[in-house]
């Protein structure tokens, strides 16, 4: 009977192993970006031997030499010599071409995915035993590359060449908040005086020439620096700007760019990313470029934003990680500046009202755009008490739907939770039809026609001595706290690279909460969704009254 009840267990364990070691496609992209999709690619994985697996779209496919086997992964493409131009490296196998060291599969028809929809089927024989396709099962897009983990497909658009870091939670954190215009220079300033070792740093628009001297400070003390920046900000890099990279090169200090070019395509739309890390300790993350306008020198105007400086070594050593994968990609290439005006320092005065402050024992939560962007709306979909929102602007989604974060917010309030919404009222954000103005009045007429604990506002920037709001910030339980780059909009959370972190502290939380609470007193009316309903009233009245006066003339 044992003998018996051993056999049937392994039986079991070896019917599991099989089905653990199936082959399976588990990333493909059907739609590069290289011309007439050249560098295609399949990756399979499992274990075992391939000699019966064959792959097919119905009409084309392949199969392995005799005797070929897979312990982990394989990586086959169209062409062998195109999968590493857009790669760096050559696939284990081709489907067609000659790339020398770069074995064939065995052809039928040729292989070729259709990108708008098409099928992928793996046969164990004359068993089919895994089927894709789209737009069914993922969604095509161009650049689009498709992850299976865990039996299922990846929902985010991850594109080629973009990381995939995970969510991840540092506790016991030193944390120093502070804002802009009120303090941020002091804080970037005092950082990059202590800086001994090295300065990784990722910015969309660094043209302050008083924060380019402090790097170049840093530098002549000894320490390694390299700066990132996006090579195509909207309205192109400034001559300020260019001017600044100049110098840096002057120095010795290496500068990249990501852009796209005729050999790479950057994986993300902007390099929209505002951090440094400083002696592999210290992480500077902000909503802010290091312009003037962000960093001011003490006692002048600038925008409203947020910052926060962390110290702890794990923290640090996670965005040396992204910096990493973002300076190693073919489209990050050498910057050389030119010739220019340095960028002036803005005449306005401001009064100081917040000075840096420091917490000890903070838990903190990297966000990393694309990655870990959904971590906002698990933030908002947490919140028990109360939200604070202050935003440069949000932007609804195409399909007429709500802001994904703004929805989030919305039915907090519909759980009992008080959201109040902060947005920016500069000439540019107000203007337009569908601009800041119409979204506060369309926050406020959802909470009046809901009876909801919801308010939104513009800031009144005549009275709060701001330049603007150009913050992202959130405020969750007066304890959680959002300091980043990414706008709510539908390009900035999902193909763009941005960063952020969450803060758990109640003491920085206060802190950013008084700030808010500071931008959020003196306000810009936003026009009512009802102001039009009570001129059409009015008229109707009018017009009521004249014809009730004509009859009785005509009487």
């Amino acid at each position: 009977m044992r003998s018996i009840t051993l056999l049937l267990i392994l039986i079991l364990l070896t019917g599991v192993v099989h089905a653990f070691a199936a082959v399976q496609i588990t990333e493909f992209c059907p739609d590069p970006w290289m011309y007439q999709d050249a560098d295609e690619y399949i990756v399979l994985s499992g274990t075992g031997p391939l000699d019966n697996i064959t792959v097919s779209d119905g009409q084309g496919g392949f199969r392995f030499p005799a005797g070929t086997t897979i312990n982990g992964s394989l990586t086959i493409a169209r062409n062998g010599i195109a999968f590493r131009e857009s790669h760096g490296v050559f696939p284990d196998f081709e489907w067609t071409g000659d790339s020398p060291g770069v074995p064939d599969v065995v052809g039928g028809d040729p292989l070729r995915l259709a990108n708008a929809g098409d099928c992928l089927m793996i046969h164990d024989g004359t068993r089919l035993t895994q089927k894709i396709c789209w737009p069914q099962d993922v969604k095509p897009r161009e650049g689009e590359v498709h992850y299976l983990e865990d039996g299922v497909w990846d929902a985010r658009p991850l594109m080629l060449g973009q990381s995939r870091f995970r969510a991840a939670v540092f506790r016991n954190v030193t944390v120093t908040t502070f804002v802009s215009p009120d303090c941020s220079n002091e804080v970037f300033s005092d950082a990059m005086a202590k800086a001994r070792e090295e300065i990784q740093l990722n910015m969309y628009e660094f043209s302050s020439p008083a924060m380019g001297d402090a790097l170049i400070a840093a530098r002549a003390r000894g320490a390694n620096i390299t700066v990132l920046l996006e090579g195509g900000p909207v309205g192109g890099m400034s001559d300020s700007e260019k001017n600044l990279v100049l110098s840096l090169n002057k120095s010795g200090i290496p500068v990249l760019s990501m852009i796209s070019s005729r050999t790479a395509h950057a994986p993300y739309r902007y390099d929209h990313a505002k951090y440094a890390v400083i002696d592999g300790r210290e992480l500077l993350i902000t909503s802010e470029n290091f312009k003037y306008s962000g960093f001011p020198p003490e006692g002048m105007s600038g925008n409203r934003g947020w910052g926060v400086l962390c110290d702890d070594q794990g923290l640090a050593s996670y965005f040396l990680k992204v910096f990493s994968a973002d300076t190693s990609i073919p489209s990050s290439v050498p910057y050389s500046g030119v010739s220019g005006e340095p960028e002036k320092a803005t005449e306005g005065t401001h009064t100081v009202k917040f000075m840096p402050a420091h917490f000890e024992g903070a838990t903190v939560t990297p966000v990393i755009a694309p990655d870990t962007s959904s971590l906002i709306t698990d933030l908002l979909e947490s919140s028990q008490q109360s939200i604070e929102i202050e935003q440069a602007y949000i932007k609804n989604e195409t399909n007429g739907g709500l802001n994904r974060y703004l929805a989030a917010a919305i039915n907090a309030s519909r759980r009992g939770v008080r959201v109040r919404v902060l947005l920016d009222s500069y000439w540019f954000n107000i203007e337009g039809p569908n601009d800041n103005d119409e979204m506060a009045a369309l926050i406020n007429h959802i909470a009046d026609n809901e009876h909801l604990p919801l308010e939104a506002k513009c800031i009144d920037l005549a009275v709060s001595q701001v330049d603007k709001i150009h913050n992202k910030g959130v405020i969750v339980d007066d304890r959680r706290v959002l300091v980043s780059s990414i706008n709510w909009n539908t390009n900035s959370p999902d193909f763009n690279r941005e960063a952020g972190v969450i803060i758990d502290h109640p003491g920085a939380a206060a802190y950013f909460r008084a700030v808010f609470d500071d931008d959020w007193a003196p306000q810009y009316h936003p026009p009512s969704l009802g102001t039009d309903r009570i001129k059409i009233i009015v008229a109707l009245a009018v017009i009521v009254l004249l014809g009730i006066f004509y009859l009785i003339r005509r009487r």
